[in-house]
């Protein structure tokens, strides 16, 4: 798979599974999502939904998908598995497939997902994938799935959490303008000082570890294990 996240969440494997697989719950937390909504089904068929992503006010980007899960497994842990694809012209994601891995552990749930999609647009759209669209998404992910963590471990909702990461980037980003532009400005003592605070400002900004209770990437492993693999599952899953 492309993109790997995982996260280790202290909380009981049930509580989890709804807030990953109840859609009006999921697109709560994941970043990548504005709404996830179930399709009529035939029964024994697997489980068809709706996703779609505001991009601008007035503009979202949806598609379909297919997924299936396995509760009971003789190891004790979950998957679910999915195929997606988005016929939207603007959708750069034209198709994919990934997985979700629920490992129960002495003090909660090792989840983690691999994840990869066919970019549109040919040759220019590789490169925008390349550069800058894979890396955005491995970074909202990951910072989906802490968000998560904290909504199972402590409570915070999901809007807290966007609030306060809000709140601490006005407060990261303060800490490296406000001298440099102290700097600029004819204020005698007041621009010295603030010249000799220029660059600590911007070593707080870029290395003062994250809140405990704000949602932060860089807390998720994005490194596969050498054990890592596709769940037999997937397979048996068609492209929608």
């Amino acid at each position: 798979m492309g993109l790997y996240v995982e996260t280790r969440v202290r909380a009981d494997l049930e509580t989890l599974w709804a807030y990953t697989q109840e859609p009006a719950l999921h697109q709560r937390w994941d970043l990548r999502f504005t709404e996830i909504a179930d399709l009529p089904r035939a029964e024994g068929e697997p489980r068809r939904f709706r996703y779609a992503t505001r991009v601008l006010p007035f503009l979202a980007v949806a598609g379909t998908g297919v997924s299936a899960g396995e509760r009971h497994r003789a190891g004790g842990d979950r998957v679910s598995a999915l195929r997606f694809s988005s016929p939207h012209p603007l959708s750069l994601l034209a198709e994919g497939s990934g997985y979700w891995r629920y490992v129960p552990t002495a003090d909660g749930v090792r989840f983690l997902t691999g994840y990869d999609y066919r970019p549109r647009w040919g040759r220019f759209g590789r490169a925008a994938d390349r550069l800058a669209f894979r890396p955005l998404m491995g970074w909202a992910t990951a910072w989906s799935f802490d968000r998560l963590r904290l909504w199972c471990e402590r409570g915070i909702t999901p809007a807290r959490s966007r609030n306060r990461w809000l709140l601490e980037l006005a407060g990261r980003l303060l800490l490296a303008v406000v001298p440099f532009v102290l700097t600029r400005l004819p204020l005698g003592p007041v621009s010295l000082a603030a010249v000799a605070l220029t660059v600590p400002g911007l070593a707080a900004a870029v290395l003062l570890p994250p809140s405990s209770r704000v949602p932060a990437a860089r807390r998720c492993p994005r490194t596969p294990p050498a054990t890592a693999r596709e769940p037999r599952l997937l397979a048996t899953l068609e492209q929608p």
